[in-house]
């Protein structure tokens, strides 16, 4: 057996234990997913659901495109108006309400993006952040979203009419759910060639352009679609926590799921889940403790840029990578 054949084997043998870790990984992620309702408060886990789905569908464009976005508060919580407004003004049920969150979002994320999507770094950044304080400002302002005090008691309803959603087990199952949808398209998007095509324009876009692709398109695409999982987020958070207000749109919101994204590991699709269950079991925990939470969480985070350079999740594979190598 000469070396090629001896290589090729090992590298065939590697890529089947990799693929069998990784189907063993999600099994028990989701055996820990479906009793842990049994263990933890749900509507905490709720909370953590949509903000991982949020943190995926934004790694969708910093971590594979190479956009640094300061505006995905506004479809998060823009979509998070028109779902609470929908379900509770004009009684729409649970899966249309979504729906139409979903959809604002979409629109949004495709009129932000053609402003947006020809210019770059920083250039791009401060355009993303300048639409979604117009959109901050008009939820300040807008008879619809209750100013201040947001949209109160919005009605949760019934998941295909039969199941009542009011019962907040059957609440975190309906999140969970559609977080793994989520995940499954975002984890699609990736894994094709859409997906490759993104990553190189992440390293070399002239060089994509020279092959006769157009970047813009595919970036274009990918804002969009990363606004619509955003927005399907924050419509699932708005109906299952029944509020949907100021915090949700703020930019400060972009800033803590850009936060997320880097703690955990941009460019995996295991990194902002773990970046997100960290950020917001944090701001849990240390909600009743009486300390500063943003001072905590800032500084966790500068030490977690100075030890993990490729945020928890990255330096943990690229360990076990050499490990296995």
């Amino acid at each position: 057996m000469n070396s090629s054949t001896v290589s090729s084997v090992s590298s065939v043998s590697a890529v089947s234990g990799q693929f069998r870790g990784n189907i063993i990984l999600i099994a028990v992620v989701g055996v820990l997913m479906l009793v842990a309702p049994l263990l933890v408060y749900p509507l905490f886990l709720i909370k953590i659901l949509c903000f991982v789905l949020f943190a995926a569908a934004f790694n969708l464009v910093l971590g594979y495109a190479g956009l640094l976005s300061f505006g995905h508060a506004a479809f998060f919580g823009g979509a998070a108006y028109i779902t609470a407004h929908a379900a509770k003004v004009w009684h729409l049920p649970f899966e249309l309400a979504l729906l139409a969150g979903t959809t604002f979002a979409a629109l949004l994320g495709l009129a932000f993006g053609a402003l947006a999507i020809r210019r770059h770094g920083i250039y791009f950044a401060m355009i993303t952040l300048a639409l979604a304080q117009m959109v901050y400002f008009l939820a300040v302002q807008m008879p619809f979203t209750g100013g201040e005090d947001g949209i109160q008691a919005v009605p949760r309803g019934y998941l295909f009419g039969i199941i009542d959603l009011r019962n907040i087990t059957a609440m975190y199952y309906t999140v969970l759910g559609g977080t793994a949808i989520g995940l499954v398209i975002v984890w699609r998007a990736v894994n094709s060639p859409f997906g490759h095509v993104l990553s190189a324009i992440r390293e070399n876009e002239t060089r994509v352009t020279s092959l006769g692709l157009k970047p813009e398109r595919y970036k274009l695409i990918a804002f969009t679609l990363s606004a619509a999982l955003s927005g399907f987020a924050g419509s699932m958070k708005a109906i299952a926590f029944q509020l949907a207000s100021l915090v949700d749109v703020n930019w400060h919101m972009s800033g803590e799921v850009i936060l997320m994204t880097l703690l955990g590991g941009m460019g995996t699709l295991i990194g902002p889940i773990v970046g997100a269950s960290i950020v917001v079991g944090l701001e849990h925990f240390l909600s009743t403790s009486g300390l500063p939470i943003t001072f905590i969480i800032g500084l966790f985070f500068v030490v977690c840029v100075m030890m993990f350079r490729r945020g928890v999740y990255g330096e943990l594979k690229l360990l076990l990578e050499r490990r296995r190598s």
